[in-house]
This record gives structure tokens, C-alpha cells and sequence, in this order.
């Protein structure tokens, strides 16, 4: 139990790395939490979106590899929002104060909903530069809750972690999954009432991305073959809104793949990155490029990559 909780890379990773608190808005209840590292020169760096049982740390994986390859990576961890176009308005606030113009943007499950409708919000003037979207939908009705959503801020708090739970994996499962699944638990119990009403309030507010807004947008769309939170028809709905999009599909992951299958997660980040590489819009510090990596990329990114 508890195994990457205890984990020299965790443990490392929360020595090494601050936690930094920004406030951005005229409200100071609402605080970003975010890790912040790699090249500060970077100024389209890529950010890392949680679910709604995730906090920043649950990246951590994906920090330490990235940034010792020479990228900009932030984790964020959102303040107390109830609705999408307040979180859109503080998420654009809180990129005008760390001041980068655009961004690449990862989001899982919910942070892949809130990363479309972000890039939806500002696609007048563009700020997200690319996305990818890890077990994300496209549409919160695929839950069924929208009648309840307006009602979460009334539940207590083992009420709502109970409806988080039952999403998660009750099958059997890999020792690394399990794994995940453990810290991911710790993580939900480390969240308030108020974090949790307000994200599951995001997660399930009737709303939907509105797929004419964000269509140059370069997308790869990560998933998982085996049970996620997700339907196969949410999963489909994904694919049809973004027929451009690239597939980087895992056989295995559940819910957490970025925790429980890190390794492949960031060879397809990397993947994703690589098209921006000699561009104002890379991720990576130039001078950590050498031409032949790029060539051992680009051999990757014909082995790994599913285009369609």
C-alpha cells in the first residue's frame, strides 16, 4: 500500500521541486497550486491539467522525465470554481501573470474537458497551442449527472469522495495500477469539500466543446484499452470530433496510465512535442536537441504513432 507514496522518485521529486501558490484573482480564497520546472526560457511551456481526484503531484513522473530531457513542464492544481467560463477567465489570468502567450496543454479525464474548453474560450486570440488529451470527453452528459450537478456544494465531503470512488477500478488489476489507484485515493483525501464539490460540479455541468472553435489546433488523443472510467462511446465521440487527430493509444493504464505506464505516457508527450521542435512554440530547450535525436524521434514517431 502506499508504494509510490514512499518512492525515492517522489520523494525527490517533492525535495527538488517547490510547490509554488499564485493567486490571480480578485478573490484571495482562490489559490493555483503549481510546480513549475525546467529552462525558464522556455516561453511555451507544456501544462499539465488533473482530473477531478488529482492534485499537481500526480505528474511528477511526467516532470522529472520531461525536464531532465530539457523541457518546460508545469503542473497545475486548480482553485474553487463552479463554472467553466470562470475557470477559462482564471486559468487566462493566471497565464498573463506567469506571462507566457501560449501554451501546450495535457489534460486527463476532467483536465482534458477543461483544456478543449479553454482553448474553445480563447480561440479569438489563440492561447493554447496544441493539446493532448488523456481519457477525455468532449461532452459531460456522457455521466448522466447533469441534474445533479447543481446540488454537489451540498454534499458532504465522504459523499463526494464516494461518488469519485466509484469510478475508479474495482476489477483486478496490476501491482503498478494498484499502485496508482492507492496514491490516487491519498491524493482525493487530501482534498476539501468545497475542491471536490466544485470539480465534480466542472465534471458534470451540462456543457459540451464546440469542435469549430478549436479545429487547427494540432490534438493527440491518448487512451486506454482496457477499463477506464470512460465509455467506448465517449471514446468514438472523441475520435469523430478530432478526425485529425493523432492516436497514441496504450493496451493497459486504467484511469492513471501517466502514473502506472509513465514510460510510455512520456515517449508519446515527446512525440507530440517533436512536430514544434525549431519553433518559437518548443517545448524543449534548443540546445538539448541534437540532430540525432531528432532522427531517433522521428524513427519513433513512425514506429509508435497511429495517424489518422
Amino acid at each position: 500500500m502506499g508504494e509510490i507514496k514512499v518512492s525515492p522518485d517522489y520523494n525527490w521529486f517533492r525535495s527538488t521541486v517547490p510547490l509554488k501558490k499564485i493567486i490571480v484573482d480578485d478573490d484571495d480564497s482562490k489559490i493555483w497550486s503549481l510546480y513549475d520546472a525546467g529552462p525558464r526560457n522556455i516561453r511555451c511551456p507544456l501544462i499539465f491539467l488533473p482530473p477531478v481526484s488529482g492534485t499537481a503531484d500526480v505528474f511528477f513522473r511526467q516532470i522529472l522525465a520531461l525536464t531532465g530531457w530539457g523541457y518546460r513542464v508545469i503542473a497545475l492544481q486548480y482553485p474553487v470554481y463552479w463554472d467553466h467560463l470562470e475557470f477559462c477567465d482564471g486559468f487566462r489570468k493566471l497565464l498573463d501573470h506567469l506571462q507566457l502567450d501560449k501554451v501546450h496543454l495535457f489534460g486527463a479525464s476532467l483536465g482534458g474537458f477543461l483544456a478543449q474548453k479553454f482553448a474553445e474560450y480563447t480561440h479569438k486570440s489563440p492561447r493554447v497551442h496544441s493539446l493532448i488529451l488523456c481519457n477525455a470527453f468532449s461532452d459531460t452528459s456522457i455521466f448522466n449527472q447533469t441534474w445533479t450537478a447543481n446540488s454537489f456544494w451540498l454534499m458532504p465531503s465522504f459523499m463526494l469522495k464516494k461518488i469519485v470512488l466509484g469510478n475508479f477500478s474495482s476489477g483486478p488489476v496490476d501491482p503498478m495500477m494498484a499502485d496508482a489507484i492507492d496514491f490516487m485515493v491519498d491524493r482525493l483525501e487530501s482534498l476539501g469539500q468545497s475542491e471536490l464539490a466544485s470539480r465534480l460540479t466542472l465534471n458534470c455541468q451540462n456543457s459540451y466543446v464546440e469542435p469549430h472553435k478549436i479545429r487547427d489546433i494540432p490534438v493527440t488523443i491518448m487512451d486506454v484499452f482496457d477499463q477506464s472510467a470512460l465509455s467506448t462511446e465517449a471514446k468514438e465521440e472523441m475520435y469523430k470530433l478530432y478526425p485529425n487527430a493523432r492516436r497514441a493509444h496504450l493496451k493497459t493504464g486504467g484511469n492513471f496510465p501517466y502514473l502506472c505506464r509513465s514510460a510510455e505516457v512520456n515517449l508519446y508527450v515527446q512525440i507530440h512535442l517533436l512536430q514544434f521542435h525549431g519553433t518559437k512554440y518548443a517545448a524543449i530547450d534548443p540546445s538539448m536537441v541534437s540532430a540525432e535525436e531528432l532522427e531517433v524521434q522521428k524513427g519513433n514517431f513512425g514506429i509508435s504513432q497511429e495517424e489518422q
